[in-house]
């Protein structure tokens, strides 16, 4: 899509949403193209389940606690 910057200035917003979209926007100036947005690229989002597996461990527990000991037992 070309657009004449003075243009795009009002639709700014949507030419934004366009470009993340993957729809690469020209700016002209006086018919010659002198500018482009495009979408960065992001990397690939991590799965968020079992993301954390393994990076949390229960604390020791001192004789006599038993409370905690019911906690932790109940958890697993």
């Amino acid at each position: 899509m070309k657009i004449a910057i003075a243009e795009a200035k009002a639709q700014f917003a949507e030419l934004i949403r366009r470009a993340e979209a993957g729809e690469p926007v020209e700016l002209t100036r006086y018919g010659k193209s002198v500018a482009q947005i495009v979408a960065v690229e992001r990397p690939a989002a991590r799965p968020l389940r079992g993301a954390m597996a393994g990076a949390f461990q229960a604390p020791e527990i001192g004789a006599g606690d038993a409370e905690a000991e019911a906690l932790f037992a109940a958890s697993e």
